[in-house]
């Protein structure tokens, strides 16, 4: 029989616990989650909004509160993103040695994207790791080549609505469908400071057997280092290793 420890933190504690129903049991109300807790509904409040801004959380149209995009990710099959994982490594690495930038891997859940492998460069001056993160679709090189996938009717239906709370400013429409047909012709994404300043990354695609897009492989550097003439190589360079993931990942389901 598991002991609770010595010191928890019972708002901890409480996180945690809203954090598993959500993912188990699905929606919840304030009310819901404080009646659960035994607590004031303005403490229920602040652990839920806690929850919200670290993505364990999302708000529905209706103020309820439902499973936000880690939990979302951390539902799907973990063998799933394990044999990513094992299969993007050593192209990430060799990306890295060939081009001298960071290299990363992202899934993509609904409108936001996770980078779930990332391997930095050796420059002084580079883009720092960034495994774990969370960042809005259509902001990174990796999101666009995932949203490039969907069809304009899947796209215009996954960002009909914004959150009620306004946690999260979306995008122009029609200004990310133009944008995304070009994605989708030309197979790669650039993106330019548009996920945060002085960084640039490219992206491309990586598929399964059937040929859908389940993941992006980027590379991203300080955009003092991006010019046009370095276009061609890095992309040539992830046109090769995310065939070699595309690759890795059908032989593990072998």
């Amino acid at each position: 029989m598991k002991k609770p420890p010595v010191y928890g933190v019972t708002s901890v504690d409480h996180a945690l616990q809203l954090a598993v129903i959500l993912q188990v049991e699905g929606p919840l109300t304030v009310s819901e989650a404080a009646r659960r807790l035994g607590v004031a509904r303005s403490s229920a409040h602040r652990l839920l909004s806690t929850l919200v801004y670290r993505d364990f959380a999302a708000q529905s149209e209706d103020r309820s509160y439902r499973a936000g995009p880690v939990l979302e990710i951390a539902a799907k099959a973990q063998s799933n993103v394990g044999a990513l994982r094992t299969a993007a490594l050593g192209p990430l690495r060799t990306l890295v040695d060939t081009l001298g930038e960071t290299a990363n891997l992202t899934i993509r859940t609904g409108r936001t994207v996770r980078f779930i492998a990332s391997i930095e460069c050796a420059q002084a001056l580079r883009v720092g790791n960034r495994e774990g993160m969370v960042f809005p679709a259509h902001q990174v090189s990796g999101g666009q080549v995932m949203l490039a996938a969907l069809s304009d009717d899947e796209l215009a239906a996954l960002y009909a609505h914004a959150p009620a709370d306004g946690s999260e400013e979306l995008p122009n429409l029609e200004g990310l469908t133009a944008e995304l047909r070009a994605v989708r012709s030309s197979g790669v994404a650039v993106n330019v400071e548009r996920s945060e300043r002085g960084v640039v990354a490219i992206g491309r695609g990586v598929t399964d057997p059937a040929g859908a897009t389940i993941a992006a492989v980027s590379v991203s550097m300080p955009s003092v280092r991006h010019a046009p003439g370095r276009v061609k190589e890095i992309v040539s360079a992830l046109t090769v290793e995310a065939a070699r993931i595309s690759a890795g990942v059908a032989s593990q389901g072998r």
